[in-house]
């Protein structure tokens, strides 16, 4: 399934980032991953955060 996502990124331009983010459940403490789409500003803006 990553693949046509990675293959739609490249046909749809360079303006575009996948990025994956841990997320800790408050409840059981567990770790989780968050995949999103986001433009390429965004994405650089979310990598900095961290």
């Amino acid at each position: 399934m990553a693949k046509k996502v990675v293959a739609s990124l490249q046909t749809a331009g360079k303006d575009w980032a996948k990025v994956i983010r841990t997320v800790k459940s408050e409840k059981t403490g567990a770790y989780s991953f968050k995949e999103e789409i986001l433009p390429m500003a965004e994405a650089k803006r979310v990598v900095a955060q961290q």
